[in-house]
C-alpha cells in the first residue's frame, strides 16, 4: 500500500483522509463546527478551539499509523492575501506529524483540495494536469476558475469571475436561518425547497441577477426573500427562489467566461441536487462537459488534500 495522509481544518468542518494510491480508495473523516441556534456563522477563535479538540479525535478515528506523505490545506486559496486563523490548526498538526515521521509534507490551498475531490468523486482524475474551468461554490467562496497545472500544483487555480459581494453559501445560510433552519443551512433548505410547487416551472419568479464582467451581485437576495416572507409567501417558495437566484448567478459567471473546456462544480453549495440539474442542463445546452462531485466529497473534506499529497 501507498498511503497519504490529508488534513483540512476550514470555517466550517474538521475532516481528516487517508488516500491509497494503488487502491485508488479514499476513507475519510470530518465532524461539523458547532454553531449556536439562530447563529449564521463562527468567530475564528471559536474556530480555532473547536478544530483543536476535534481533530485529534479523528485522526484517532482514522488510524493513520504509517503514512508516505502528509498534506494539508493552509490558506482558503492559493494568494498572498488569502488567511484564514481555523487553517493553522491542521497546518500544525500535519507539520508535527511529517517531522517526527520523517514524510514529505504537501501545503495546498482549502480551494485546490475541493477542486481534487471533486474530480476524484465524479471519476476524472484523468483531467489532472490539463485545463479546465471549475467552479468553488461554498459559504466563503464564490468564484469560477481556469485550472492549469503549475511547478506548484497540478490543479493550480486563476480566479476568471467572482460574485462581488455576498458569497451563494451566505445567502442560502441568512435565508435559511431566517425561516427557522439549521446553521449551516443547505441540506435543509434544498429539502424545503424540493416541495414548492413551481419546482418544475421555468423561470417560476422572473429572476434577473445583475452581473457586471463575469461577477455577479447577490446582496439582492436575502432582501428580496426576506420581503416574500413578509408577504407570507410560502417557505418552500422562498427556499426554491434562493436557490434559482444562485443558480442564475452561476450561469451568468459560467456564459461570460465564454470557452468550450470541461467544467467540473466543487464546494458545499454544489451538492444540491435543484443546481446540479439546472447546471447540467445550462451545459449541455452549449456542448460542454460537466462534472459535480457526489455530497460528501462537496462539501469541505481532507480527501483532495490526500489525493494532492500522493503526487509529491
Amino acid at each position: 500500500m501507498s498511503l497519504h495522509l490529508g488534513i483540512d481544518t476550514s470555517n466550517y468542518t474538521t475532516s481528516v483522509a487517508i488516500y491509497d494510491s494503488e487502491t485508488k480508495n479514499v476513507i475519510h473523516r470530518k465532524k461539523l463546527l458547532p454553531v449556536k441556534a439562530g447563529e449564521r456563522g463562527i468567530r475564528q477563535s471559536d474556530a480555532v478551539f473547536h478544530h483543536t479538540q476535534q481533530l485529534r479525535e479523528l485522526i484517532a478515528e482514522l488510524g493513520a499509523n504509517d503514512v508516505d506523505t502528509v498534506g494539508v490545506s493552509i490558506r482558503p486559496r492559493w494568494a498572498d492575501d488569502s488567511y484564514m486563523p481555523c487553517f493553522t490548526v491542521g497546518q500544525t498538526v500535519a507539520t508535527s506529524i511529517a517531522t517526527i515521521g520523517g514524510k514529505p509534507l504537501y501545503e495546498v490551498s482549502h480551494q485546490e483540495g475541493h477542486v481534487m475531490a471533486a474530480l476524484y468523486s465524479a471519476g476524472k482524475l484523468d483531467l489532472v494536469g490539463q485545463e479546465f474551468m471549475a467552479f468553488h461554490v461554498s459559504g466563503g467562496t464564490t468564484e469560477s476558475l481556469l485550472i492549469k497545472p503549475s511547478a506548484r500544483c497540478p490543479v493550480s487555480a486563476t480566479i476568471l469571475g467572482t460574485s462581488s459581494d455576498l458569497k451563494a453559501g451566505q445567502a442560502i445560510d441568512r435565508v435559511g436561518v431566517m425561516l427557522g433552519l439549521q446553521f449551516p443551512c443547505g441540506p435543509e433548505l434544498e429539502k424545503l425547497a424540493l416541495k414548492s410547487t413551481h419546482l418544475d416551472e421555468k423561470d417560476a419568479f422572473g429572476i434577473r441577477v445583475s452581473s457586471v464582467d463575469g461577477n455577479p451581485s447577490l446582496s439582492g437576495v436575502e432582501n428580496k426573500c426576506k420581503k416574500m416572507f413578509d408577504d407570507g409567501c410560502a417557505p418552500e417558495d422562498i427556499a426554491l427562489f434562493c436557490l434559482r437566484y444562485v443558480e442564475k448567478a452561476i450561469v451568468a459567471m459560467l456564459d461570460y467566461a465564454d470557452n468550450k473546456l470541461p467544467v467540473v462544480f466543487s464546494g458545499g453549495v454544489m451538492s444540491n441536487s435543484i443546481l446540479q440539474s439546472a447546471l447540467r442542463a445550462h451545459c449541455e445546452s452549449l456542448g460542454r462537459e460537466s462534472y459535480f462531485a457526489t455530497p460528501e466529497f462537496s462539501s469541505d473534506n481532507a480527501a483532495g488534500v490526500a489525493i494532492l499529497a500522493s503526487l509529491v
